[in-house]
């Protein structure tokens, strides 16, 4: 797991140093496919997956995930554009994924960016020997509130090994000291998944592509990360997070 995650977290430090301005979204996809095929000598764990055909999920400003990578979707000034990317080294598969701010981006959506990514690591914080699954969800949701956002509740995290989608599911609400209780060893993925104005979703008529119902703004972060002895370790951190935000 620490192998496919680190294979991972490079496919978005490759990301990091496009200029994505002016691309499409299924030419992300075709440069991730690429990268993760051919330079890392690994396996796109999504393609395939339940009739999926593409690498990544790509969801621009307003939907919330499983944005559907397509020729005509130009990545624009001022965008956010969430990757959300699997991959499979060895028989064991990392899941992971970051919003970029494309150019110009205004404040509002700034804001909104900074609220998920700080959502994710206060769940991250929560993750230690135990501790339970609320904490994780509690923490998330209070941190959105706190910022004026809202959480997405029909998707979540996810426990993840040999299979992409494993138990339990991870929520992004939730009580304290409710659900599972967190034990060395285990690994899932935690993906908020944070809303400008409601939290309300709907599914566009591709079965695929889900979009906030409002059409507000809608921005995720995801990390897979296992319970260690001590407390928790970030098997997709990246370079740029750094141990700044290590929990």
């Amino acid at each position: 797991m620490r192998t496919s995650g680190r294979l991972l977290a490079s496919v978005f430090e490759m990301l990091d140093a496009q200029n994505l301005i002016g691309m499409s979204t299924l030419h992300v996809n075709d440069l991730v496919d690429k990268f993760i095929s051919g330079n890392l000598a690994a396996r796109p764990a999504s393609k395939g997956q339940y009739g999926f055909e593409y690498v990544l999920n790509c969801s621009i400003n307003d939907v919330v995930c499983h944005g559907v990578p397509d020729p005509d979707e130009i990545i624009q000034d001022g965008d956010i554009v969430n990757f959300d990317i699997t991959l499979e080294k060895n028989g064991y598969i990392a899941d992971s994924s970051k919003t970029y701010m494309i150019g110009n981006v205004p404040p509002a959506a700034r804001r909104l960016v900074g609220t998920a990514q700080g959502a994710l690591w206060q769940g991250i914080k929560q993750v230690r020997p135990g501790a339970h699954l609320g904490d994780i969800g509690f923490a998330i949701e209070r941190h959105a509130k706190k910022n004026g956002c809202s959480v997405v509740r029909e998707y979540c995290g996810h426990g993840i090994g040999r299979a992409m989608h494993e138990d339990p599911q991870v929520l992004n609400f939730g009580r304290p000291g409710a659900g599972m209780k967190l034990r060395e060893g285990m690994v899932f993925t935690i993906e908020p998944m944070i809303n400008q104005g409601s939290r309300k979703v709907a599914t566009k008529s591709d079965g695929w592509t889900v979009v906030t119902q409002d059409r507000k703004l809608s921005a995720q972060f995801e990390h897979t990360v296992a319970v260690t002895k001590t407390g928790v370790e970030v098997l997709t951190l990246r370079q740029d997070e750094g141990v700044g935000c290590s929990a």
